[in-house]
């Protein structure tokens, strides 16, 4: 291997973003909330597809909630009680739409909610 490839190698790092912690939870919603929509594109066929990425969002939202609760959490109070609410929301909505009883819409709605507000810087 010559310098420059040497070099480009090298440095090859530097050039790829630095990864944030709300890069990271931004990503994990906009994948599931792909999968969602993908899958509910699908009507009938795509129902165990939609249960699946139902499941994951369940268990980001879980994640989320319980890092809202913990001691060390920097966010606002009133921020707090409201991702609180969204979690629980979720939580409760994700069972009718797994028993056909209510659209995934909602669901849809609050993730990309949540990724415009990561993606604006707030907190």
């Amino acid at each position: 291997m010559n310098a420059l490839l040497k070099a480009k190698s090298a440095y090859s790092a530097a050039k790829t973003p630095t990864r944030t912690a709300k890069n990271f939870e931004y990503e994990v919603i906009a994948r599931i909330t792909r999968r969602m929509i993908t899958a509910t594109q699908k009507g009938r066929d795509g129902f165990n597809e939609l249960a699946t990425a139902l499941n994951d969002n369940r268990k980001l939202w879980s994640i989320f909630t319980v890092d809202i609760a913990s001691k060390g959490n920097p966010l606002p109070d009133d921020l707090k009680q409201n991702l609180f609410e969204l979690g629980e929301f979720t939580r409760q909505h994700t069972t009718k739409v797994l028993q056909r009883k209510a659209d995934v819409r909602p669901l849809v709605e609050i993730n990309t909610a949540i990724m415009r507000g990561l993606r604006s810087g707030a907190s």
